[in-house]
């Protein structure tokens, strides 16, 4: 295999397909997505390896052979569909965080909390972009252009790894990849993992049942969408689920054993006209228009908050998501911070009494540093318990941090919604 040459094919191939992704574009057109879009770049490589057939013809030289050829298709299919040479640290399961700071310097850290510099995954800074293009206009519901007009994208990989890359405004392309090394995952793997005991499994384990709706917490890396995928796990077969994220990320939709009947909606960014865009906020009032039987946003990031409590209020119970925020208590800091940037501009008495409302428990995870390395643990779990005297959000703080690394049961707080916790299966005596 003349891997110069597949390299060489396959920078004709990114610029064909960025083109045509600018061109839909600036045309309005909607962007393929996925098997037309799978389909479309299996025909634009036959493309790009007949062109190279009709030079060799013209110039001449030796014409491929039958299995030259389909290695060669197969080559640029694999770098089309896959990530090119960053599919080695992909593929190892003990990587869990992947930075690359220009083509030269790539780093990755392992799930035991090590850090180690590794060789480079491009030849180039220009390699990089091209890679990183041709992901972005196969991944997600839509293409994405990566490019001086469009200099950051934000995408799932095909393994469930999110990617986020900017170029033009840093000296050298960026990127950074979180792999989700747990995509299919129940409470019972995180109790052996060490991130939550069986009693606290358990009662969460009852809280989804009870259909109460979740905020799960936690800072960066610690563990958010796991925790977040561990709780769908306990939703039962029967239910119509609709998830809407930035980037798709949780792949339930593609877990069809656990969950036939779900739905993943993504964002989409404006084209270069500006026009096309559908946000997140949108997508949530679209879901439910859709008869969910819950409504699982990936993470808040901005005015989607109130539209999702909104629906919480409404009537979809058993609704579940995530949060950016350093500690269970200053989830509803950040979630007032978000409203009043809504186009609602809530206030944070109007805030506060949104949460009261539609909020019934907050799930603090953290990623902590122990002596053998590194581990998640669920911290905190709240209650929402309503709202004080002087308009602050009351609640119970029903497991916290003990200050050795563990969590514990608040003994003496009492749960007010545990009548429903009990008919879901709870035992507050130790387990279900």
């Amino acid at each position: 295999m003349d891997y110069n040459l597949v390299k060489r094919l396959q920078a004709e191939l990114g610029r064909i397909r960025q083109d045509e992704i600018a061109g839909r574009r600036s045309g309005g057109l909607p962007a393929l997505a996925g098997q037309d879009a799978h389909q479309h770049g299996k025909a634009l490589v036959q493309r790009v390896v007949g062109n190279h057939e009709s030079q060799l013809a013209e110039s001449g030289a030796e014409a491929l052979a039958w299995e030259e050829r389909q290695d060669l298709v197969e080559a640029l299919e694999a770098r089309l569909f896959g990530a090119g040479n960053l599919q080695l640290l992909l593929d190892d399961e003990r990587v869990e965080n992947i930075d690359i700071n220009g083509f030269q310097h790539v780093f990755v850290e392992y799930a035991d909390g090590t850090t180690a510099k590794v060789r480079p995954v491009a030849g180039s800074n220009e390699e990089l972009v091209e890679t990183i293009q041709t992901l972005a206009a196969h991944e997600g519901l839509s293409a994405r252009a990566f490019d001086v007009a469009n200099v950051r994208v934000n995408l799932r990989l095909p393994d469930g790894s999110r990617l986020y890359a900017v170029q033009s405004v840093t000296r050298t392309p960026v990127v950074s990849i979180r792999r989700h090394r747990h995509s299919r995952v129940g409470l019972k793997d995180l109790i052996g993992l060490g991130t939550l005991d069986e009693d606290l499994g358990d009662f969460l384990t009852a809280v989804v049942k009870a259909r109460k709706n979740v905020m799960v917490a936690g800072g960066t890396s610690a563990g958010k969408t796991t925790l977040l995928r561990a709780l769908a796990a306990e939703i039962g077969p029967e239910e119509r689920l609709l998830t809407v994220e930035r980037s798709l990320e949780l792949g339930l939709d593609e877990d069809t054993d656990a969950h036939p009947n779900a739905i993943a909606f993504e964002e989409r960014l404006a084209n270069a006209e500006s026009a096309g865009a559908v946000t997140m906020a949108e997508l949530v009032r679209d879901t439910l228009r859709m008869n969910p039987s819950r409504v699982i946003v990936g993470e808040v990031l901005g005015d989607e908050v109130v539209t999702m409590l909104n629906a919480m209020t409404q009537g979809n119970d058993g609704s579940l998501s995530t949060i950016h925020a350093n500690s269970s208590a200053d989830v509803v800091h950040k979630i007032a911070t978000y409203a009043i940037q809504a186009p609602e501009r809530l206030p944070w008495e109007a805030s506060v009494r949104l949460v009261a409302s539609a909020l019934d428990f907050i799930v603090f995870i953290r990623r902590v540093r122990t002596e053998d390395g590194q581990r998640r643990i669920v911290e905190s779990v709240r209650e929402i318990a309503g709202i004080t005297e002087d308009g602050q959000l009351a609640t119970n703080e029903l497991w916290g941090p003990d200050g050795f690394g563990q969590t514990l049961r608040s003994h003496g707080v009492q749960v007010r919604c545990q009548d429903d916790l009990i008919a879901a299966g709870w035992r507050p005596e130790g387990g279900a």
